[in-house]
């Protein structure tokens, strides 16, 4: 899989996300306005999923709110062979995950804490201080 330039650091939690959950085919982090931070992609624009990842998040969770179904956890979304999964990383960034149709999704349940919380550290060391 190619990369697209970005923290190494990022990138290499990005791969072994991958190379861990079965179905994962590419993920993107992306700032929570849309920018893009860094990639693991092949097949897709990670500056257009970055955007729409934004979209996805902030649609999702007005709909929490909506609801009241409280803090939002996670938007995913299905198509014919297609899993795509927008993860909050703190209140700055997100996580989006790619996935086919043998992705396994309690597997990415169980892994998605420990990645976000590592991508959190890492956003926060890079941080600008105010």
């Amino acid at each position: 899989m190619s990369t697209v330039p970005g923290p190494e650091p990022l990138v290499e939690i990005l791969t072994s996300l991958r190379e861990r959950v079965l179905g994962v085919t590419e993920t993107v982090v992306s700032t929570a306005d849309g920018l893009l931070v860094a990639a693991d992609a092949d097949t897709v624009q990670p500056e257009s999923v970055a955007a729409l990842s934004a979209a996805t998040h902030s649609i999702g969770r007005r709909m929490a709110h909506e609801v009241g179904g409280g803090e939002l956890g996670e938007v995913t979304a299905r198509s014919a062979g297609r899993h795509v999964v927008v993860q909050a990383v703190g209140e700055r960034a997100l996580l989006t995950v790619l996935g086919d149709d043998g992705l396994d999704l309690a597997g990415l349940r169980r892994e998605v804490p420990a990645v976000v919380e590592q991508l959190a550290e890492i956003l926060a060391a890079d941080a600008p201080v105010a």
